[in-house]
This record gives C-alpha cells, structure tokens and sequence, in this order.
C-alpha cells in the first residue's frame, strides 16, 4: 500500500465534502494532527475509524486502500490486490518480529554468559558471587517472557497429529514443555498433545 497515495487522496475526498482537517478530526472523534499525519502519508487511519472516515468521505474500504476511485469493473481485481498486498505486510511485520525475537534471545544468552563468566573470575568466592549470579539468571528471563510473548503473537504451532494450526495463549506456551520453537501442546482439533512446529504464516 502506498501511504503517500493514500494520504493525498485522503486530502482530496475531504475538500471534496468542504471539510477542514479539524472539521473531519471532530466527526472521528480525534486530533487534526492525526488527520495531517494521513495526508502527509506518515500513518494509516486505524482500522477501527476506517468505515466511519469512509462514510464522511463518501467512499469505500477499498477505494481507500487504494488511493483512488473505482470503477465497478476494477473492483474485484483491486480486491484481490488490496488482499495480496495485505496479506505480504502481515508476513513482513511477522518476519520482522521473529527476528526480533531471535536477536533478544541471542543477546540474552550472551550477556547471561558474560555475566556469569564474569562474576565467576571477578567476584571472590562467598555470598556475593552467588547474588551476583543469581541476578544475572533473573535479568536474564526478563527479555526471555518477552521473546516468547514475541513469539506468541506471530503464526501458530502446527499439530504433528491432524495438522490443525493451533494458537495457544500465552500462558499456555509458557508451561508447554518446549525445544527451541517447537511446543507440547494439546491440540483442541485432535485433542492429543505432540510437539507442534511454529509456523510463521496461518491459514
């Protein structure tokens, strides 16, 4: 999707219907900075006020994903676009987060290393080393919770039995016996528990 496209057709529709960005802010219930962030084309309208923008614009969802009119001819085809094009940014924002979380795993088990071998050879044996290292072992599962709720939130884990695509909570992908990014789960299709493999795009 083209927000700068999107962004001046945006301007366009609401000078059409004599609105000013505040007169338009006002009817969605939000700021005219936000309007003029859409029309410079440095964000989207949430999707949550798309329908009602549309309905104050006179246009429709697709038309403006699209960033212009059309025509009823057009319309299926720029469907099937506007579907494509929102289905490979979801698959980019989910290859962007796993990376994201593999890098705060990496870093994660490097510093407890560091820490570790650190507080081994710099902190005299007693008491302190093994506060130290202690504290290192917590600091570390800071950023762990965090990778596995990074985890969570993008594709499914796969059932190894029927094949069913299976999103747990996070709570439930916490407890779930694991070997990297593989999960114990139970599947509610098949209702038996195996090693599901995490898959990054649903069906």
């Amino acid at each position: 999707m083209d927000q700068v496209k999107i962004g001046r057709f945006i301007a366009e529709c609401r000078k059409n219907q004599n609105l000013t960005q505040m007169q338009l802010a006002e009817k969605l219930n939000i700021t005219d900075r936000a309007v003029s962030k859409w029309e410079n084309g440095r964000t989207m309208p949430d999707s949550s006020i798309m329908l009602a923008l549309c309905d104050i614009l006179c246009i429709n969802v697709n038309e403006l994903l699209s960033g212009e009119r059309i025509s009823m001819e057009n319309d299926n085809r720029k469907n099937e676009q506007l579907l494509l094009d929102m289905a490979k940014e979801v698959e980019r924002k989910n290859k962007t987060i796993w990376t994201s979380m593999w890098l705060i795993m990496i870093v994660s088990i490097s510093a407890l290393f560091a820490g570790v071998l650190i507080s081994a050879f710099l902190i005299p044996e007693g008491v302190w080393q093994v506060v130290a290292i202690l504290g290192i072992c917590v600091l570390f599962l800071i950023p762990c919770f965090y990778a596995l709720k990074l985890e969570v939130s993008v594709g499914a884990y796969k059932c190894k039995n029927c094949g069913h695509e299976i999103v747990p909570t996070y709570s439930e992908a916490l407890w779930a016996m694991h070997m990297g990014t593989t999960r114990y789960l139970k599947c509610p299709e098949c209702n038996k528990r195996t090693w599901c493999k995490k898959v990054l795009t649903k069906k």
